[in-house]
């Protein structure tokens, strides 16, 4: 979740810990918020809304932002196959309240965002390849949140898209896009597209597949950053290791990760 000066919050999806039970409206409440201004989900997964009930149901969403090209019955068809979750059934039934043209954004002073995806239908045999890929600028650093994105989706983005291989190079903090697992990596983003990013972040919990043991490559792609927590120089972090990290960032040059 990113808060800004004026107050405002943007958060990037609603999942919940089911260890802690930790969720993202009691969260907020505890802050004393009764608004959420933004609400940014980047992939139609349970895990990425499995909060969104609490969410709802405690404080008010001023703006939702996700892949705009998935309407609610689109989502339902989707998800309906495999079951659908309360957090699934509950963005379903709040899409047609968003509607792009509804309202302006709410402001976020010293926060630039922008936001790609791939278009449904045209991306149909991978759900995760419909993930929201969000890029944003916060006081000069800049974070990429690709979701769940597979390999064709990246792909496809790059070769399409001039902004986001422009947004692409300029990536100090990559979250490792599908929780850290090799299906979310795509050797091309930094070989032939040129990200060079300072720090590599996974979200996950535990290892639950092997396919998650991609730690060592994304080091292999980041410059590192110097001092976190005072145990020197890292280039990769993952909240299964480092638990909850937090960015304070004043500017381009005064980054502080705990």
């Amino acid at each position: 979740m990113a808060t800004c000066d004026n107050g405002n919050r943007l958060m990037i999806d609603s999942g919940h810990n089911a260890t802690t039970n930790w969720r993202p409206g009691t969260h907020l409440r505890s802050l004393g918020a009764l608004m959420l201004q933004t609400l940014v989900i980047t992939n139609y997964d349970e895990d990425h809304v499995s909060g969104l009930p609490n969410l709802l149901n405690s404080v008010f969403v001023e703006w939702l932002l996700r892949n705009p090209t998935v309407g609610a019955a689109d989502l339902f068809a989707l998800k309906s196959e495999d079951g659908m979750g309360s957090g699934i059934q509950a963005l379903s039934g709040v899409i047609p309240a968003f509607s792009p043209s509804s309202s302006p954004a709410p402001p976020f002073p010293d926060l630039y965002w922008h936001a790609f995806w791939n278009p449904y239908p045209a991306f149909t045999t991978e759900e995760n390849d419909l993930s929201l890929v969000l890029y944003l600028a916060l006081n000069g650093v800049t974070f990429l949140f690709p979701g769940d994105l597979e390999r064709k989706g990246w792909l496809n983005l790059l070769t399409t898209n001039a902004n986001f291989r422009n947004c692409v190079r300029r990536v100090d903090v990559l979250i490792a896009s599908h929780h850290g697992r090799d299906t979310g990596v795509c050797r091309e983003l930094f070989d032939v597209y040129g990200c060079r990013p300072q720090l590599v972040v996974i979200s996950d919990d535990y290892h639950q597949y092997d396919t998650q043991k991609t730690t060592q490559y994304y080091a292999s792609k980041a410059s590192g950053i110097k001092g976190f927590r005072f145990d020197g120089d890292r280039t990769v972090l993952t909240t299964r290791s480092d638990g909850d990290l937090t960015f304070t960032v004043t500017s381009r040059l005064n980054c502080i990760v705990n």
